[in-house]
C-alpha cells in the first residue's frame, strides 16, 4: 500500500507531506484546486515520463517520493533480479532537474524508468474514465480466474516446469543443429575415411617403398657390382683371399725367425676371416636381388596412391594420414553418439511437455470451473451499482501448443453488453470509460477477497451516476477497501462519506503565486465538506444534516 506521498516543487505544489491510510481514502475538491497535479506527481513516481518543465520555483529541483509497504506483495524475486536492496517500507524516488534531467531510485539505488515502471504496475493500480483499463488485458483476465480458482499453486508449478522444458526443448534444437551440421558432412566424411581405410597407410610406409623402388629399378646394376664384388674377393685368379692366405704363409715363414711379426699373421688371419664373411653376405644379398618387373609395379603402384592422398589431403607424410583417417573416423562415430543423445533429449522434452501439458490442463479446468462464479457475481455487483441490464461472459478457449506462455494455453475474453438487447461484444470495444471503471470494481471487489491486490486508485469514476447508485458504488468501494488500500478522488458525496480517510484539495492565493494544498479532514470538516458537495459553498442546516447522516454521525 501507499503509505506517504512527498511532494516538493511540482506545478503549484510547494511542499506536500501525505500520509494515506490502509483502507478507503477519499480525496475531494473543486475543479482546477489541484486533483489531477497529485495524480501526476503519483504517476511520476510510478515511472511516467515527465512532460514539460513544471516547477513551482524554476530555481529549485523538483523531487516526489513515494513510500510503500510492500511486505504481502511477495516482491522479493523482483528486487533479487534486479540487484536492488529489498525493504519492507520501500522508498521510490523520483527527481526532476531544472536543465529537463530526470533521476530515479528505488531504495537509493538508481533505476531506469522502466524498471520503475514494471514495479510501480505491481504497485499501484490507476483508474480513470479515459484510461485504457487493466480488465481489457488477457493477462488480468486470466488473473482474476486463476484469483477465484484456487490455481496460484498450480500456475507456479505450471511456469517453473514450462521454464524446464523451454530449457530441455532449446538444448534439443542445440544437438539437432549439431547432428544436421554432421549429418552434412558425413557422407563425404564417410567417402574420405573409406578411401584411407582402404588404402590403409603404415608408418613411416613411403621411405621403405622408396627404398625398394629404388632397389627394384637398379636390380641388374646391383646383381653385377655384387658379382664382380664377390669374383675379386675369392674366384678370381688373383683373389683377395687367396693373396691374403700367401701373404699370412710368408709371414709365419718370417716368423720363425722373426717374432716381431708374430701379431701382423694374427691380423693378416682375422683380416682374411672378416674378408671371407663379407663375401658370403655379398653373395647371399646377391641372391636375393632378382629382377621383378611385377613387384616393381606394385611398388609404383603403391607409391602413386599414396602420393596423391598426401597432395589430396595436403599433408607432408603418411603418419599424418593415418592421424587424418582416425579424426575422421572419431567424427563419423560422433554422429553415432549425437544421433543417441538426440534422441535421449527427445525424449526428455516429450516427457517434460507431457508434464507442463498436464498441468495446462488442470489450470484450464479450474479456470473453466471458476467462470460462472465470477460471472454471477461481477452481474449481480454491476446491477447493485446501476447497471441492472448488464451482462458479463466470459469465454475460455485452449490454443495450440505452439502458442503456449507463461500464462498456459488458454486464451480468454471478457465478453460485455450494458444494456438490454445488446450484443455481447469485447469488453474493450462495446464498454464506456465509466462501465469499463465501474466493472473492474465489481471484478477487484471480488479478487481482493482472495487475491492481495496492489493499491487501487479511481480517478473520478463516478462521472454520471448519482443518487441511489453512488450510495452504492460508495458502499462497494468501501467493501472493496476492507480487503486492500483504495484512493477515491470524487465529486459525489454518498461516495466522500464512505472513506476511512477524507482528504481535501485546495488552492491557496498569495500575493504573487497560487499554490495547491492537501488537508486531512477531521469530523467536523468533513460534515462541512459533504455539505458543501451536496449544496454548494455555503450549506444550510438540512445539507449539514444530510452530510451527517450519509456519515452515519446521528
Amino acid at each position: 500500500m501507499l503509505s506517504r506521498l512527498l511532494i516538493k516543487n511540482y506545478a503549484l505544489i510547494d511542499n506536500l507531506d501525505i500520509v494515506f491510510g490502509s483502507g478507503l481514502n477519499i480525496i475531494t475538491g473543486e475543479t482546477g484546486a489541484g486533483k489531477s497535479i497529485l495524480m501526476g506527481a503519483l504517476g511520476l513516481v510510478l515511472g511516467n515520463r515527465a512532460e514539460g518543465r513544471q516547477f513551482f520555483d524554476e530555481n529549485k529541483k523538483c523531487v516526489i517520493e513515494g513510500y510503500f509497504d510492500i511486505e504481502a506483495y511477495q516482491l522479493e524475486a523482483f528486487f533479487a533480479e534486479h540487484d536492488l536492496d529489498y525493504e519492507k517500507e520501500t522508498i521510490i524516488r523520483r527527481e526532476l532537474s531544472v536543465d529537463g534531467k530526470s533521476r530515479a531510485f528505488i531504495n537509493d539505488s538508481p533505476v531506469t524508468l522502466a524498471m520503475l515502471k514494471t514495479l510501480g504496475e505491481r504497485l499501484i493500480d490507476i483508474h480513470s474514465q479515459h484510461a485504457t483499463l487493466q480488465i481489457n488485458t488477457a493477462e488480468f483476465q486470466l488473473f482474476v480466474l486463476d484469483s477465484l480458482s484456487d490455481n496460484a499453486m498450480h500456475v507456479a508449478q505450471f511456469r517453473q516446469e514450462l521454464k524446464i522444458w523451454r530449457a530441455l526443448e532449446k538444448e534439443l534444437h542445440d544437438i539437432q543443429d549439431e547432428v544436421d551440421r554432421a549429418n552434412a558432412e558425413q557422407d563425404y566424411n564417410q567417402f574420405l575415411f573409406d578411401e584411407l581405410e582402404k588404402v590403409n597407410p603404415q608408418p613411416d610406409e613411403v621411405k621403405s617403398l622408396e627404398d625398394e623402388q629404388q632397389q627394384l629399378e637398379h636390380a641388374e646394376e646391383i646383381k653385377r657390382g655384387l658379382l664382380a664384388s664377390v669374383h675379386v674377393l675369392s674366384e678370381g685368379e688373383a683373389n683377395v683371399q687367396n693373396l691374403l692366405q700367401e701373404a699370412i704363409q710368408q709371414v709365419n715363414s718370417a716368423g720363425r725367425y722373426f717374432t716381431e711379426v708374430g701379431d701382423l699373421a694374427e691380423r693378416l688371419q682375422s683380416a682374411y676371416i672378416e674378408i671371407k664373411d663379407v663375401e658370403q653376405e655379398i653373395s647371399r644379398l646377391e641372391g636375393q636381388v632378382a629382377l621383378d618387373e611385377g613387384r616393381l609395379d606394385e611398388v609404383n603402384n603403391r607409391l602413386s596412391t599414396l602420393y596423391t592422398l598426401l597432395k589430396k589431403h595436403r599433408v607432408d607424410s603418411e603418419n599424418e594420414l593415418i592421424v587424418l583417417k582416425d579424426q575422421l573416423e572419431e567424427k563419423l562415430q560422433t554422429v553415432l553418439r549425437q544421433e543417441e543423445l538426440l534422441d535421449k533429449a527427445a525424449l526428455a522434452c516429450q516427457q517434460q511437455l507431457d508434464k507442463v501439458l498436464a498441468l495446462a490442463d488442470t489450470i484450464h479446468d479450474n479456470r473453466q470451473l471458476a467462470i460462472p462464479q465470477v460471472e454471477q457475481t461481477v452481474q449481480a455487483t454491476l446491477t447493485r451499482i446501476g447497471m441492472p441490464h448488464a451482462q458479463l461472459q466470459i469465454a475460455l478457449q485452449k490454443v495450440d501448443v505452439q502458442k503456449i506462455n507463461p500464462h498456459g494455453l488458454d486464451v480468454v475474453q471478457f465478453l460485455f453488453s450494458a444494456n438490454k438487447g445488446q450484443a455481447l461484444q469485447p469488453i474493450h470495444k462495446v464498454a464506456s470509460g465509466g462501465e469499463l471503471s465501474r466493472v473492474m470494481l465489481a471484478v477487484k471487489s471480488l479478487v481482493a477477497q482472495s487475491s492481495a491486490l496492489p493499491t487501487i486508485v479511481f480517478d473520478e469514476i463516478d462521472t454520471g451516476i448519482s443518487g441511489e447508485v453512488a450510495l452504492r458504488v460508495g458502499e462497494v468501494m468501501d467493501e472493496l477497501a476492507h480487503n486492500m488500500q483504495v484512493i477515491a478522488i470524487s465529486h459525489l458525496p454518498q461516495i466522500a462519506a464512505q472513506g476511512n480517510m477524507h482528504f481535501k484539495v485546495y488552492k491557496e492565493d498569495e500575493e504573487d503565486k497560487t499554490r495547491s494544498n492537501i488537508l486531512l479532514l477531521n469530523q467536523d470538516q468533513r460534515v462541512l465538506e459533504i455539505a458543501q458537495m451536496l449544496s454548494g459553498a455555503h450549506p444550510g442546516e438540512a445539507a449539514l444534516q444530510h452530510a451527517r447522516e450519509l456519515l452515519g454521525l446521528f
